[in-house]
């Protein structure tokens, strides 16, 4: 067996996890990515290089994810940054969309380490991405805060369950160099005010705390704020 680093990045297309699995391909890891269309997720393995490959993998239809995944032979580290995006208020609800997000970042997150832990070893650790919605929502959060509460929750049992396999989540404001932030410049300027750093949180920094939490054989059941000091305002 390779001595190589052995990566799964679910949702590695684009955003953090792209970011994230390009770090690690750059360092010369075995690299897997997913995302939800076959040609998509391979063209972008492909623009990564070095040790990386796709495979399409839909959280939102979780009885999939353990043929998905089922030629993923060994994970070290295990990255899950899969997201929908749900604007939806309690007055005008709409209950498939938040159905949707919910089964991705809870039941799917769930259901790939349900998968792929027989692969891991005792060394092994994975992260999660949530986010501060959780701390602190906004008008439409409504399913997006559900869902990074169920995170910083499901994080806890993950690691009592999965142990000695570690497994921490990392919850972010607004990152943003992030496709979906970097044309919102009210947004990003907002966030940037609000931290008491007085700089927006990066992809980079993302990357960052994800090592961290990947490689510190001490860090466990962690949930992770990166904010610049946001949630203390």
């Amino acid at each position: 067996m390779s001595d190589r680093t052995h990566v799964v990045v679910i949702g590695g297309t684009s955003g953090i996890g792209r970011h994230f699995a390009q770090s690690c391909a750059e360092r010369g890891s075995d690299v897997v990515i997913t995302g939800r269309t076959e040609d998509r997720t391979k063209g972008v393995a492909h623009e990564i290089g070095g040790r990386t490959r796709g495979l399409a993998l839909d959280l939102a239809d979780p009885e999939r994810i353990m043929a998905g995944l089922a030629d993923v032979e060994r994970v070290d580290r295990l990255v899950l940054t899969a997201l929908d995006r749900d604007y939806n208020t309690v007055r005008e609800y709409r209950a498939a969309d938040a159905t949707r997000l919910l089964t991705v970042k809870l039941t799917g997150y769930t259901a790939v380490l349900h998968a792929l832990a027989p692969r891991m070893t005792d060394e092994s650790a994975a992260v999660l991405l949530g986010g501060l919605a959780s701390h602190r929502p906004y008008p439409g959060s409504t399913t997006v805060t559900t869902a990074n509460g169920g995170i910083s929750a499901l994080v806890r049992t993950l690691a009592v369950e999965l142990s000695p396999i570690r497994v921490n989540a990392l919850h972010p404001s607004i990152v943003a160099d992030t496709p979906f932030w970097s044309d919102k410049p009210a947004a990003r300027e907002a966030a940037e005010t609000r931290a008491l750093t007085k700089r927006p949180v990066t992809m980079q920094d993302c990357t960052e705390a994800i090592t961290f939490l990947l490689e510190n054989r001490s860090i466990n059941g962690v949930n992770l704020n990166i904010d610049g000091g946001d949630v203390l305002i």
